[in-house]
């Protein structure tokens, strides 16, 4: 096998990676990169069908991450609705995803916490569709403890977290003045909310919160 055909697995592999994606964005990013080195492969092996093929690919990838990038970081794109921890429909979505919730956040409680430890709930919406919960306890002297913060998997690639905590005011508006989380450290939850500007304090990370 030469180095050509070398790239062209290669090619053919990170395409096959990137169907395996939960994350659409991570999805449509691996799956340009496997197009592109196709594309290469394609042009210096004279494989016109498969050249053409994976430039359509690249176009239709590219059109797609322009349009994801561009929505996600526009604050038009999300909206938090504040509820309940007791709410009828806060209630109903942590049905739904009860199995991915405890495979993810395996430590979260959701009786103690939604009927006991929690004070708000905020859902957070994509136009009309709902990525994700986050679950507060308010600790007093301006500070919020996240309980639950739990986002679907298509969405997890910190916009939503960066719309609630950093983008939204909708803490500062509430009068908090600073947000704690649990993260372990060298954790993937510590990883997150470092991405998200959180400070390591120990076993938790703190934000403060923008005016």
């Amino acid at each position: 096998m030469n180095w050509l055909e070398i790239l062209g697995w290669i090619g053919s592999a990170v395409v096959v990676w990137s169907l395996l994606q939960t994350r659409i964005l991570r999805l449509r990013v691996l799956n340009f990169i496997g197009c592109a080195i196709s594309v290469v492969y394609a042009l210096l092996g004279s494989v016109w069908p498969v050249l053409g093929l994976n430039l359509v690919l690249c176009i239709i990838n590219i059109y797609h991450l322009r349009k994801l990038t561009a929505q996600k970081e526009t604050e038009r794109a999300y909206k938090v609705l504040t509820v309940t921890p007791q709410d009828a429909y806060l209630q109903f979505f942590l049905d739904q995803h009860t199995t991915d919730i405890t495979e993810a956040l395996p430590e979260f409680n959701r009786e103690d916490t939604l009927n006991g430890e929690a004070t708000e709930a905020h859902i957070v919406l994509h136009n009309d569709e709902t990525v994700g919960i986050v679950v507060l306890r308010d600790a007093g002297a301006g500070e919020a403890r996240v309980l639950l913060d739990y986002v679907t998997p298509r969405f997890r690639d910190f916009t939503p977290g960066k719309y609630l905590f950093r983008d939204s005011g909708l803490l500062h508006s509430r009068g908090f003045t600073s947000v704690v989380a649990p993260a372990p450290a060298n954790s993937q939850t510590s990883k997150y909310y470092s991405a998200l500007g959180f400070v390591p304090e120990g076993d938790t990370s703190r934000l403060a919160v923008a005016q």
